[in-house]
């Protein structure tokens, strides 16, 4: 399976918490985890055309099982 990418020298998106701008530089990758830096959402890139940002899975600790 081929990782998506998009070569970005200025791309924004918004964050869907709290409707900040999420500035890209270089390349960005699906799947790729994000910090808003309005907010600080952990946020998830699921689109790259146009990049679209989701926020992240929060993972569960499961207490040693």
């Amino acid at each position: 399976m081929f990782a998506q990418t998009i070569s970005t020298s200025q791309a924004t998106a918004e964050c869907p918490e709290c409707a900040g701008n999420v500035s890209f530089n270089g390349k960005t990758m699906k799947g790729e985890i994000v910090t808003c830096p309005d907010c600080g959402a952990e946020l998830e890139v699921t689109e790259i055309n146009p990049i679209t940002l989701e926020l992240a899975p929060k993972e569960e600790e499961d207490w040693g099982e």
